[in-house]
């Protein structure tokens, strides 16, 4: 549902131009598109759920006896009815969208099933697809502006700062299965060491876009993704227990919802007008 919700509100705010809200909302082809995506990312969580399952018996012991509840047989079924329906309804747009959705298909599996075991290609990999069910959009309106391509940078990198944070909080699980993560294979200094890093560039990046490009109200919600970003990395540098991890994971996941619903403030004089459309209903 954030996925689907992301991806219509960067399509109105930052990707579809001169286009108006309505067209957007009922444009056939876009629904289709996002529908697709939202089935396609569901079914990869259900194999990622299928290949991690000795992992989270380590990890996360109580999602694993609710995961019981459901077998491994149904589990299977559902993933590729998921991901055929997938296909048609990509069939419906266009020859292009069918090669897009069976490579992501492809790429989900082959991630869940081995890349995710490896450093660094296995976090490249992850954040990659995380931000394909925006490219498919980014591609469909062919906006190739730069704006964009900071908007996707700054995404990308919350992402990958994301993807190692969990393999700070899934590290016993990760190294009693020989899991190569960067924490298993490099340490957990040196892990922290490189979302530092990271956590330079995501906050050098999102100046760089309040500084060069017009995001309208916006701005408030990099100001305040670096706040946060800001405490993150004092609160990695205190962190030692799972729970101190997923608190910062959380923490990032709360940097993603409100960036989401941030877009709305990009145009804000549109959202202004719909609210006053709404009163004067009312």
């Amino acid at each position: 549902m954030f996925i689907v919700l992301a991806q219509y509100l960067s399509s109105i705010y930052i990707l579809s131009k001169n286009t108006s809200p309505k067209e957007v909302v009922l444009d056939k082809f876009l629904f289709v598109l996002v529908l697709a995506t939202a089935l396609v990312v569901a079914a990869g969580y259900i194999i990622n759920n299928f290949y991690d399952t000795e992992k989270d018996l380590i990890n996360r012991p109580k999602k694993s006896m609710l995961d019981r509840l459901v077998s491994q047989n149904t589990k299977l079924s559902v993933y590729f009815v998921l991901n055929i329906v997938t296909v048609i309804l990509a069939s419906y747009v266009s020859f292009k969208a069918v090669l897009f959705f069976s490579s992501y298909i492809f790429m989900i599996w082959f991630y869940s099933h081995k890349l995710k075991k490896y450093p660094f290609i296995g976090n490249l990999v992850a954040s990659s697809l995380a931000i394909a069910p925006f490219f498919i959009v980014f591609v469909y309106y062919k906006n190739f502006e730069t704006v964009v391509f900071f908007h996707g940078v700054f995404l990308a990198l919350i992402i990958s700062i994301r993807e190692i944070t969990k393999d700070l909080e899934n590290i016993k699980g990760d190294l009693t299965l020989n899991y190569q993560t960067i924490p298993v294979a490099y340490g957990v200094k040196i892990t922290k060491q490189i979302i530092s890093v990271l956590l330079v560039f995501t906050i050098a990046t999102s100046v760089l876009i309040t500084a060069l490009f017009r995001v309208g109200m916006m701005y408030w919600y990099f100001y305040l993704a670096n706040v946060l970003l800001l405490f993150f990395l004092l609160m990695l540098w205190w962190s030692s227990k799972k729970s101190d991890y997923i608190l910062l994971h959380n923490l990032l996941k709360l940097v993603l919802v409100v960036g989401a619903f941030s877009i709305l403030l990009i145009k804000p004089n549109i959202l202004l007008n719909k609210f006053q459309e709404l009163m004067n209903v009312l």
